[in-house]
């Protein structure tokens, strides 16, 4: 006959316990968009990038040679079949290099640091429209 022991051991336990995915910290819509050209300057002078998604609040950029958080310059960019045009400071917040051995794409994620309301407004507008 088993005893409630060996139902309650230690190990028991884990495997009973799924394993926790770490909490989504995404606080806005975001969608995927395809911007070819998206301009910034700075220290690197002009960045040409490919833009893979866009919230109100920022932009993750696919880059084989990402900035480094913390870094900050101006972009500019538009999105494509729309009059929203985008220019303002922004401050690189993670990046990932290139790694062969990892399926992600290397790039950098980005915070708008002083969209105007209008434009952020008109951003989300735009994504909700594309979510149906």
């Amino acid at each position: 006959m088993a005893t409630d022991e060996n139902q309650n051991s230690p190990g028991n336990q884990e495997a009973k316990e799924k394993p926790k995915k770490a909490a989504d910290k995404r606080r806005t819509l975001r969608y995927p968009i395809i911007i070819l050209k998206v301009t910034g300057g700075g220290q690197k002078q002009h960045l040409f990038g490919y833009a893979k998604n866009i919230s109100r609040g920022g932009l993750f950029i696919q880059s084989v040679n990402p900035r480094e958080p913390g870094e900050r310059f101006v972009i500019s960019f538009q999105i494509p079949k729309t009059e929203i045009s985008v220019r303002c400071k922004c401050e690189v917040v993670w990046m990932r290099k290139y790694n062969p051995k990892d399926k992600l794409e290397p790039g950098y994620g980005i915070r708008f640091l002083d969209l105007s309301t209008g434009v952020a407004d008109a951003i989300e507008d735009w994504i909700k429209k594309q979510l149906g």
